[in-house]
């Protein structure tokens, strides 16, 4: 008996997610970016001869949407006629059938929306959770808050939104920090750490803003609060910065988040410049390299708390032998039929096959462009 299966059609879509209130963090007051207003995603949908499917998305901020979504479609043809399984073999020939414009960035991060499609259909064919196909370590991870603690929020709607996130469940809260006066960072803190007691894990994320002198004064500074890390206080690819940083503190050191390829975050770990590794799943390629990652990861006896993306990263840090933390960002909420549910500081599990998710009406109508090729079952 064959259990190979081809793949017979691809509809790829690129979604404009408008934000509700432009967002701000330090790179916004150094000048660096505009405050965001959107988020753009690639969603690719699969479905196979045998009739199974899977989903999987990838995303931008800013800019590079249209971009991911002409390479995806420029690739799409190659996937035709493949078997569904063979993932690993599936992203080395889309890599290779792009390497001309790199096997990291945006060209990846194209390939990504494949591969996690791929990996969606593999567990939904198995009736499976992606987690459980993956090997779960647990049926719930400890999850934070990072949308409310922006730099644009005012002081009293940052600790209101602290506590409503501390009410709903969330296990931590992350605060932005990087103003041009280091003294209102500090009061900005204060004041949630106040308020919320010194029971509720709290972290910080410069977003690469500081440079090496006022990232070592800020890290002694913020010694007193007892922080879960501090995140990217420097530019993300100051590898040696970070590894001095974090061998000088006591507060650990979260970075990686900004980084586009497995290698990169190699030599993080070659350096020892981070306590806790942050890697994107859709920004460094997929499920595929992020599996690679995780491993180096546990090698080193890192710990985990991949960024933002909650529906697909909830499934991968589960999946991590040591206890994880995971980003809670409702922004693509709307995108989706299903919700994440969250309790006593903890995201869980779902016990749907796959990542568990559905595209919503919201999600079709803001939707920009589409493209299809072969033949659905």
């Amino acid at each position: 008996m064959t259990t190979s299966d081809t793949i017979s059609w691809i509809r790829l879509s690129a979604v404009r997610l408008p934000l509700a209130v432009p967002v701000s963090d330090a790179k916004v007051l150094t000048g660096r970016q505009r405050a965001m207003t959107e988020v753009a995603l690639l969603f690719a949908e699969t479905a196979t001869a045998g009739g199974h499917r899977g989903i999987g998305f990838t995303y931008s901020k800013r800019a590079g949407g249209p971009g991911q979504f002409a390479h995806a479609r420029e690739l799409a043809p190659a996937l035709l006629g493949e078997d569904p399984s063979d993932i690993g073999k599936i992203w080395t020939k889309l890599v290779w059938a792009g390497a001309s414009v790199g096997r990291s960035g945006l060209a990846t991060q194209a390939i990504a929306a494949y591969d996690i499609a791929l990996w969606d259909l593999k567990a939904r064919r198995a009736g499976l959770p992606l987690a459980k196909l993956l090997g779960a370590h647990r049926d719930s991870v400890r999850c934070y808050n990072t949308s409310g603690g922006f730099l644009h929020a005012p002081v009293d709607e940052l600790v209101r939104n602290a506590e409503a996130a501390v009410a709903g469940g969330i296990g931590g809260v992350k605060i932005k920090v990087g103003h041009p006066d280091s003294r209102e960072d500090l009061r900005r803190l204060s004041a949630v750490r106040e308020r919320l007691g010194e029971d509720v894990p709290l972290m910080v994320d410069a977003n690469q803003q500081w440079d090496r002198p006022t990232a070592r004064r800020m890290g002694r500074a913020l010694e007193e609060f007892g922080l879960v890390w501090i995140e990217e206080p420097l530019d993300a690819y100051d590898a040696a910065g970070h590894a001095e940083l974090a061998a000088a503190l006591d507060t650990p050191i979260a970075t990686g988040e900004m980084l586009a390829s497995v290698a990169e975050h190699q030599e993080l770990i070659r350096l020892g410049a981070a306590d806790v590794l942050q890697p994107d799943a859709p920004r460094i390629g997929g499920i595929t390299p992020f599996l690679k990652l995780a491993t180096l990861a546990d090698v080193h006896h890192l710990q985990l708390a991949p960024h933002f993306a909650m529906e697909i990263h909830l499934h991968l840090a589960a999946a991590y032998p040591a206890e994880p933390w995971v980003e809670h960002f409702d922004w693509l909420e709307p995108l989706f039929e299903e919700r994440v549910a969250i309790k006593d500081g903890r995201m869980l599990l779902p016990d749907r096959p796959g990542l568990g998710i559905t595209l919503s009406e919201q999600a079709h109508a803001w939707t920009t462009e589409v493209y299809e090729v072969g033949e659905a079952p």
